[in-house]
């Protein structure tokens, strides 16, 4: 019995009981951690995952910044974007105006300015489109399978075969310009990835237990598509649709670099950089901030669809 009270009045025995007594305190945290971690929605998740990519949270930033410009253009900017001064045409950038003017003399500022609004509108209107089409024929094609599957992949390929922005000039040459004709093209013509990407979601979920089972109890095919395949469909809808804008906003400003796009005197970033060629060596600035404008919208949600992506992309969750 001394023996034993010894033993437990022993320093190493008591050092050793609290290095036990913190690793299972470490434990049940690790553990508490796991089971919060399991608990945690899958949108919770995927914002966790998102907010670690800083590049991502900034380029969230600048995309909200764009809308709020587009938004708010007639308050932001400082002219009105078609108002004429041949006096003081093709002026460099000042205190009166930022970016100088183009050849009529309207401030470049105000017109890159309502040029956002318009290329926002085009890339998210024509998405819009391309998603209602594309998530609906992508449903039909990989729950029907079979001929249905067949005549819309065939669809697919021949809208995919053809140049993208041949289709587009060849689409408008026959539309004619005009701010709705380029969201009908430009919608029509951009379905095709969302419909690939829907079909191989729901040939993978159609055979879980949970769409059978909805099958066996007799459920409609109508229902099963809109109330559990595209709620299971959200995330390559997002990641798809902040992908597809910059492409429409790249698109637009081509058609309009050719005279496809909007009509004049509508502020437009295609059109200004075609109307600023004669002109980059007396006002540089009109070509070059135009540009500048377009690589930062475009890259900013190019580079949002990459982080939005891989935090929505279930072999990241860790």
């Amino acid at each position: 019995m001394a023996f034993l009270r010894s033993d437990k009045n022993d320093p190493k025995t008591k050092q050793a009981e609290q290095v036990a007594a913190n690793a299972s305190q470490a434990q049940v945290a690790e553990l508490g951690s796991k089971r919060r971690k399991s608990s945690e929605s899958y949108w919770s998740v995927s914002w966790r995952i998102f907010r670690k990519n800083k590049l991502g949270v900034v380029c969230l930033g600048i995309v909200v910044l764009l809308v709020l410009v587009a938004v708010l253009a007639s308050v932001i900017a400082p002219y009105d974007p078609n108002a004429i001064d041949l006096v003081n045409r093709l002026q460099g950038p000042s205190s009166a105006h930022l970016l100088g003017t183009d050849e009529l003399g309207r401030d470049i500022l105000s017109r890159i300015i309502y040029g956002d609004r318009i290329s926002l509108s085009v890339g998210i209107v024509s998405q819009a489109i391309a998603l209602f089409i594309g998530f609906f024929a992508g449903v039909v094609a990989g729950y029907f399978g079979g001929r249905v599957d067949s005549v819309i992949s065939f669809v697919i390929q021949v809208f995919s075969s053809f140049p993208f922005l041949l289709f587009a000039i060849v689409i408008m040459f026959v539309l004619g310009p005009g701010l709705i004709n380029l969201y009908v093209a430009l919608g029509l013509l951009m379905w095709t990835t969302t419909a690939r990407l829907v079909r191989g979601d729901v040939m993978r979920l159609k055979g879980s237990e949970y769409i059978q089972s909805c099958i066996l109890s007799g459920g409609s095919s109508w229902r099963i598509m809109t109330k559990h395949l595209l709620p299971n469909c959200v995330s390559t809808l997002i990641v798809t649709s902040t992908l597809g804008i910059p492409n429409a906003i790249m698109s637009e400003a081509s058609l309009s670099f050719l005279g496809l796009g909007v009509n004049p005197p509508t502020a437009s970033w295609g059109a200004m950089i075609s109307a600023s060629q004669p002109y980059i060596q007396v006002n540089p600035t009109y070509s070059v901030a135009t540009g500048v404008a377009i690589i930062i919208t475009v890259m900013a949600f190019n580079l949002l669809g990459d982080a939005l992506r891989d935090a929505l992309d279930p072999k990241m969750r860790s």
